[in-house]
């Protein structure tokens, strides 16, 4: 999934308030992780995953991974904390501007 800058500043601002309902450990990204995540992001649309302990090449490439795995949309990240975006198939509570 790809987003306009728009898109991504209208999404960062919605994350704002948000805590995160993901935390990644040192096992990193398991396929628990991807569960729960999938289920997260089913249920919210919009959620923050915390990734502790991890320098910040091996903390990209989980938070990419996990992108890829759960077929969302990493919208940005900050030190240790990223926000993720899949809308709702069928009826999505978010609604983001157009491109």
């Amino acid at each position: 999934m790809q987003l306009t800058e728009k898109q991504r500043r209208h999404l960062r601002g919605l994350a704002h308030p948000l805590n995160p309902v993901i935390l990644i450990g040192g096992d990193g990204v398991t396929a628990g992780v991807i569960r729960e995540t999938a289920r997260a992001l089913h249920d919210h649309e919009l959620i923050k995953v915390k990734v502790r302990g991890a320098e910040p090449g091996p903390r990209d490439a989980m938070l990419e991974r996990l992108a890829a795995d759960t077929d969302s949309a990493l919208v940005t990240r900050i030190g240790h904390v990223a926000v993720f975006y899949k809308p709702r198939a069928g009826n999505p509570k978010i609604v983001i501007p157009d491109a």
